[in-house]
């Protein structure tokens, strides 16, 4: 037997009579039995009275927010695969944090999570909780009379988990259940029921005997789930990952031209949905860093990618960009109405040097700047070629960046039949212009 992990400078403190001392010192008997050392043992703990369940401990231990338990202790055991990872979690936590325990379920990580089952938020008022049976007195009127409770096992079956049991908190062989479970090599899971003398008993009678009864009434689980075995998450990612081809290195970018300029630029490039304006902008940022300026992209698109408006805003800058936001651009490409409509509040900030490129079939609104009329349409430029286009008229204006700039951008981001037609369409870009 190794030496007792109850934390002897704060022993275990509940309410007289509940069921969670009973599980911190089965939990303690089953690590003692397993000859398991302090610094082998993790107690990721929920909110509420189980929440105190890390400090009752002298192992590792994680407290984080309520429901999310098992998020935490998945990080914990795949950055350390050889620690026992067990969570502590009420039926209050089981309900919020739902979508991570059919999560865990999934993914069938070893981890062991004991869900410490008495019926209501005891913490908070005894208010019903995602188990609290329908005929029951709590803390919230009527609520828990109009909504099903959630049978924990048959989820965490129905969910995937390999091993899945259901147990009364009084049961002489808790201490032997909870070993079993945590042994077992994937993710394991004990609905433990019990008692709330401070909120629950005191309107509803419950009793060891009608525990056991409740759960002899429902159909057994009992340890493992054999359509639900399968190899561990933790063991399959690290194999999987060790076969991986390494990724490739950051792209670096040389300063190989002058710079036209000395101080920042803001470049906003509006259109919609299909016009490319996304790349034109990532395209102007490499044509910034063969200058040797900084540059920054931010987009504006929405869920539907394939319609509606696109924006995207870019700054160049010979000196660290520590905002991203426009605030006054000194170019802008108008190729879109849903763009220009999307943005019209930084027409204001245009000055009478603003740049301002504007497809001659949009309407854009009266503002300063020195306007540029072209009439793709008629140049025969088709529309998702647009933007890329207008860089070309920018670099054939000498106006941020030269062809050579444009150029090089080019070949850093294309290749290839797209390297060779958008090299075609900048270089005739003059004669557009």
């Amino acid at each position: 037997m190794m030496p007792d992990l109850i934390n002897r400078n704060r022993p275990p403190a509940y309410c007289p009579g509940c069921s969670h001392e009973v599980v911190t010192r089965s939990l303690n008997s089953a690590l003692q039995h397993m000859g398991v050392d302090a610094n082998q043992v993790v107690i990721v703990s929920d909110i509420g009275c189980s929440g105190l369940f890390d400090t009752f401990f002298s192992t590792h231990a994680f407290h984080g927010l309520h429901g999310r338990a098992l998020t935490y202790a998945t990080g914990i055991k795949l950055a350390q695969p050889n620690l026992h990872v067990i969570v502590t979690m009420g039926d209050g936590g089981l309900g919020i944090g739902g979508a991570h325990l059919l999560s865990t379920c999934r993914r069938n990580i070893d981890i062991t999570l004991l869900i410490l089952n008495n019926f209501n938020y005891g913490m908070t008022g005894g208010q019903f909780s995602a188990t609290t049976p329908p005929e029951a007195q709590v803390g919230s009127g009527f609520l828990n009379q109009i909504e099903k409770p959630i049978d924990a096992c048959r989820v965490l079956r129905a969910a995937g988990a390999g091993y899945v049991s259901r147990v009364s908190a009084y049961q002489s062989d808790l201490a032997g259940e909870m070993e079993q479970a945590i042994q077992f090599n994937g993710f394991s899971a004990m609905d433990i029921w019990g008692i709330c003398p401070g909120r629950y008993t005191r309107r509803n009678k419950v009793t060891y005997k009608t525990i056991q009864s409740a759960i002899d009434s429902l159909p057994p689980f009992r340890g493992p789930v054999s359509e639900n075995i399968r190899e561990e998450y933790g063991s399959q990612y690290r194999q999987k990952a060790g076969v991986q081809e390494p990724p490739p290195p950051l792209l670096k970018v040389k300063k190989r031209f002058p710079a036209l300029f000395d101080e920042r630029k803001e470049i906003l490039i509006l259109g919609s949905a299909g016009q490319r304006i996304i790349t034109a902008g990532e395209v102007l940022c490499y044509a910034g860093l063969t200058c040797g300026q900084h540059a920054s992209q931010k987009n504006d698109y929405p869920i539907t990618v394939l319609r509606g408006h696109s924006a995207s805003e870019v700054i160049l800058s010979p000196g660290k960009i520590d905002f991203a936001g426009i605030a006054a651009p000194d170019v802008v490409l108008a190729l879109g109405q849903e763009g220009i409509d999307r943005k019209t509040t930084l027409l204001n900030t245009f000055v009478e040097d603003t740049f301002v490129l504007v497809d001659t079939n949009v309407d854009i609104p009266d503002c300063k700047g020195i306007r540029h009329r072209v009439d793709f349409k008629a140049k025969k430029i088709k529309r998702q070629d647009m933007a890329m286009a207008s860089l070309g008229i920018l670099a054939h204006h000498q106006k941020l960046i030269s062809l050579e700039m444009l150029e090089a951008a080019l070949r850093i981001r294309f290749q290839g039949k797209a390297l060779e037609g958008a090299l075609a369409l900048v270089r005739r870009a003059g004669d557009i212009a």
